[in-house]
């Protein structure tokens, strides 16, 4: 049965708290700093607190009286008699008698744009946004009215969150193909800009011609369609190409109009537009804007650069450092090389759990991934939620097809089809993404590994992750006394990723000769260690250091061949990197080659005593090392044998140990790794930290491979000994 894990329920603040407050309608929308959590609810109140992708927003209370409306969602009809009404003009010249019967009904659709809507769905009160009520009510699409989502009720709820964070610029959404964004966020354009005077509206794509089409074919029709009631005076065509105006048109002066003293009707506009540009890294530079659409922003393709353009315009979103504009970002993502890289930046970057000091992201915005179970056509039943798993009875869809298959196992179809085309099964994988992993799949030509072994891996993993496979946690010396004992202790703050620990008789395995200690787990391991020197560096980044641990195959109660430990962080000190790798040293009590390039790590091991913890290069004879690899061990990564016997070592072990097997998965259960992997280039090694230290793990695992092998020659004994041809007749010395 398929779990889902995109929305919860969480309880941040006491029921006595939300029932006080709610009496009195205290609850302010916006960001409650007490509490930690959005509030989106318009009306005072708080009811249920839910977390999607880690951030905490409260709905409005449930109201007494909720429309049960056939226990689903369903469009209200448009009276007939406003129908025939096409603008404020039209409705002013009806009596008033009738304008009497329509007040009500209009005040509500006003009320229910502003604080959203609760209705019963199969039997349960559902709330959703004004914004999503205004997209499904009141918005005109290509196939008709909107139909209603579970996948989307959740992207509306976490989009007014941006909105009512004032500390945030807006969403960055990661989403599969055919998910309704362009729809959604063309209506929400209209939506905002047609209650909203002196304010520009912006939108941009791929190409400008992406966004004019978006203009044209989605922004345009559904202002068109809008109700009378709320459509505001426009200024030129009904149709634009490339500006909608929400204005008084102007009126040409003549001799007669200045001369007549009837009186005039003041009209009032809005004074708001929404227009679109071409794509490039200056778009909308040294505009104020109060919403920005960014379409297709993980397609766009060198030499245009989302980064760039996003530096720019987020500044078109502030004054000062007040935010008075947002951004309503979402597309899937080209393959890594062709514009991906930068779109898959800006969504981490944009990771709530990573804010500065001014409780900012690093981007400004937030990011929100939908897997494509939730949002794939075909595979919505008519309440509007996805059929995750094979039904025992056919489920029935919007348009009343069954669905027979859930769309878990039809992904897993498509995916099994694809298995031989790497590059077909990535671009599936990209378009229908399940995983952020996924989403971000780069092309299989760009990799000297096979990548459908690693991604198989992968995706294997994403399983493991959810099911808490995998431990992360910290090191530490047992009372806070060095050299005794190891402890590992969990924590969510951790920089170690853990998937096995050793027996309890075989912890903080160290041998003591003469003084010298040794490791005594030697014969069931090693790690490897791509480490750092300087502890800052002048913009503040530098490579981070990396340590890996891997199995041997041994008698021991241990998982052969398997990866372990993965460590990739930079703490702030190259001293605490170093006491972090001794520590993983001492508990494993196995050995460790490092690079011997960057050599304070070998000799801060030398100098707390653990140089035999320090394995010697495996390609050369004792009597062959250099002085200083004798007193400290360690490997160079200069040499061109080196280099490739390290990406052979790699490479033999993802054909033997990564992917799906016939007994399950392969023995790494580390992503970061193993997507180092997927993109390692041999001629720009240090980029890839992870890649260094698992390949350096590989190579001490097996250093038997890499012996050198004395060159001599047999010598041969002559015992003098004479040789006889017994040919013919007699036989003959041989001379």
């Amino acid at each position: 049965m398929y779990e889902q894990t995109l929305i919860k329920t969480i309880f941040p603040v006491k029921e006595n708290i939300i029932k006080k407050n709610n009496r009195y309608k205290k609850w302010k929308y916006g960001y409650n700093k007490e509490f930690d959590i959005i509030i989106i609810s318009k009306n005072g109140t708080v009811g249920e607190i839910v977390e999607i992708q880690n951030l905490k927003i409260a709905l409005p209370a449930k109201p007494k009286s909720i429309d049960n409306n056939n226990n689903k969602w369903e469009a209200h009809i448009y009276p007939k008699e406003l129908k025939q009404i096409a603008t404020i003009f039209d409705w002013e010249s009806y009596p008033e008698a009738f304008k009497n019967k329509w007040y009500a009904y209009i005040d509500r659709e006003f009320v229910r744009r502003e604080e959203g809507y609760w209705f019963y769905n199969k039997n349960i009160p559902t709330y959703i946004t004004g914004s999503h009520y205004m997209y499904l009510q009141h918005t005109k699409i290509d196939v008709g009215k909107p139909e209603y989502r579970e996948a989307n009720r959740i992207f509306y709820i976490f989009w007014e969150a941006c909105k009512a964070d004032n500390r945030c610029y807006g969403m960055c959404y990661l989403k599969n193909r055919r998910s309704g964004f362009s729809f959604m966020s063309s209506a929400e354009s209209v939506a905002q800009a047609t209650i909203t005077s002196d304010a520009r509206f912006g939108i941009l794509s791929k190409s400008g011609a992406d966004a004019k089409k978006m203009f044209t074919d989605k922004v345009v029709p559904i202002s068109v369609n809008y109700p009378f009631f709320f459509k505001p005076i426009q200024d030129g065509m009904d149709r634009p190409k490339t500006e909608l105006a929400y204005r008084v048109p102007a009126s040409k002066l003549t001799r007669k109009s200045i001369t007549n003293t009837e009186e005039k009707q003041i009209l009032e506009g809005l004074d708001t537009t929404i227009d679109w540009k071409n794509t490039g890294d200056n778009s909308y530079d040294g505009e104020k804007l109060r919403l920005l659409i960014h379409d297709e922003s993980g397609k766009w393709e060198r030499p245009d650069n989302i980064l760039n353009n996003w530096r720019v315009t987020k500044t078109t979103l502030r004054l000062g450092s007040r935010i008075i504009g947002k951004c309503m970002m979402g597309s899937t993502s080209n393959s890594l090389d062709k514009g991906g890289d930068n779109f898959k930046k800006l969504y981490y970057d944009s990771d709530v759990i990573k804010r500065n000091k001014n409780g900012q992201t690093s981007s400004g915005l937030y990011s929100l991934f939908i897997p494509m179970e939730w949002n794939y056509e075909g595979y919505i039943d008519t309440y509007g939620h996805p059929v995750f798993d094979t039904p025992e009875i056919p489920a029935i869809d919007h348009d009343g097809y069954e669905i027979e298959t859930g769309v878990i196992d039809f992904w897993q179809n498509e995916v099994e089809g694809l298995r031989h085309d790497s590059d077909g099964l990535n671009e599936y994988y990209r378009q229908f993404p399940r995983t952020e992993e996924h989403a971000f799949r780069d092309e299989a030509k760009n990799s000297i590994f096979n990548l459908t072994k690693i991604y198989e891996q992968i995706d294997y993993n994403e399983d493991l992750e959810r099911k808490g496979f995998i431990n992360r946690g910290s090191f530490i010396w047992e009372n806070g006394i060095k050299d005794t004992k190891v402890l590992f202790t969990p924590n969510k703050n951790g920089r170690f990723l853990i998937s096995w620990t050793p027996p309890k008789n075989l912890e903080n395995n160290v041998i003591t000769k003469q003084g010298i200690k040794y490791p005594g787990n030697e014969h069931m391991g090693a790690f490897g260690c791509d480490s750092y020197d300087i502890s800052g560096t002048t913009d503040g980044q530098g490579s981070k250091g990396a340590l890996h641990g891997l199995t041997k195959f041994s008698m021991e109660d241990a998982p052969p061949n398997t990866f372990f430990l993965e460590y990739i962080a930079r703490p702030q000190t190259a001293e605490l990197f170093f006491e972090d790798v001794l520590m993983s040293l001492v508990y494993y009590g196995m050995p460790i080659l490092a690079e011997n390039n960057k050599p304070r790590l070998l000799y801060y091991l030398k100098r707390r005593g653990y140089r035999q913890f320090s394995m010697n290069r495996p390609d050369k004879l004792w009597n062959k090392l250099s002085v200083t690899e004798k007193e400290i061990g360690g490997i160079p990564n200069t040499s061109e044998d080196i280099k490739q016997a390290h990406a052979a070592a790699i490479e033999t072990y993802i054909q033997k140990y990564v992917g799906i097997t016939e007994e399950g998965g392969g023995n790494i259960y580390f992503n970061k790794t193993l997507n180092d992997w997927a993109k390692f280039d041999i001629n720009r090694r240090t980029k890839y930290d992870a890649s260094i230290s698992s390949g350096l793990a590989i190579m001490a695992c097996n250093r038997n491979l890499y012996h050198p092998k004395p060159k001599y020659e047999k010598p041969t004994l002559d015992l003098k000994i004479s040789r006889f041809s017994n040919k013919g007749l007699h036989s003959e010395i041989i001379k």
